[in-house]
């Protein structure tokens, strides 16, 4: 199975499952992982959402030998399977943890950039393998990565192809963390099930808001993050949340509208 789901207490792990090609994508993982956050999307005790890779690699992105006499609109036609994947987990309404546990390669480490929150294996690296292939990026890198280490940095990185260790990484504001190898899993779940126990309703609005925030001037992100404050005001957890700090307690969130 090109995808293992694990059911946790709040949350899902899913785990890219092809360990003998460092997880390399084809079109039959896509379809697979993306059918795993749609079951996680409609489940709704599930209220996180951590995703790794099986082996010593996280994704080292396309598996070429799938693509090996593609025509060049064959290999376009691809992304017809990988950016409705991407989109995907962007508006998945819950929080998306990335484990990264070794090599996150090409449009393997644009998947794990478009999760919410990335953690790195202090051993892992981020590399934009495109240009030495003759390729642009995809999966989102074009757009996604000038965001997070800025123009300069990911023109770098795109057209060296360079790896970039996870720490820095970390210090380049490109993921959240790098931690100790033997330290991935067990942070991962921990933040997983921090944020299964939030309010969920209210991490989805925030994932929103965040995404549109690229495309809006200011004014416009303004009056949507009235919008959004008026149904995140409107859920059960800020109800909760109110009473709590009235109270004097830790507020119990339960995740979604009854």
């Amino acid at each position: 199975m090109p995808i293992l789901v694990e059911a946790c207490p709040g949350y899902r792990l899913i785990t890219l499952n092809r360990p003998e090609r460092l997880n390399a994508l084809t079109v039959e993982m896509a379809d697979a992982l993306s059918a795993a956050l749609d079951a996680a999307a409609a489940d709704r005790g599930c209220r996180a959402v951590v995703l790794t890779g099986a082996g010593r690699g996280f994704c080292a992105g396309q598996d070429l030998t799938a693509i090996q006499g593609m025509t060049s609109a064959e290999i376009a036609a691809l992304l017809d399977h990988y950016n409705p994947l991407i989109r995907k987990l962007r508006a998945l309404p819950m929080p998306v943890v990335c484990a990264v546990n070794g090599v996150a390669a090409g449009a393997g480490a644009n998947l794990a950039l478009a999760c919410d929150i990335v953690l790195a294996a202090q051993s892992a690296t981020f590399v934009q393998a495109f240009a030495r292939i003759g390729l642009i990026p995809d999966c989102g890198g074009t757009w996604i990565l000038p965001r997070l280490v800025g123009p300069a940095r990911a023109r770098a990185l795109a057209m060296l192809a360079e790896p970039v260790p996870a720490e820095t990484a970390a210090q380049w504001g490109m993921i959240w963390q790098a931690v100790a190898d033997d330290r991935l899993m067990d942070e991962a779940h921990a933040l997983a099930g921090r944020l299964a126990s939030g309010p969920t309703e209210g991490l989805a609005l925030i994932k929103r808001a965040l995404d549109a925030a690229a495309a809006n001037d200011f004014d416009h992100q303004l009056d949507l993050e009235r919008d959004l404050q008026a149904e995140a005001s409107a859920t059960p957890d800020h109800a909760e949340a109110v009473r709590a700090f009235l109270a004097k307690r830790p507020p119990s969130f339960a995740g979604r509208r009854s």
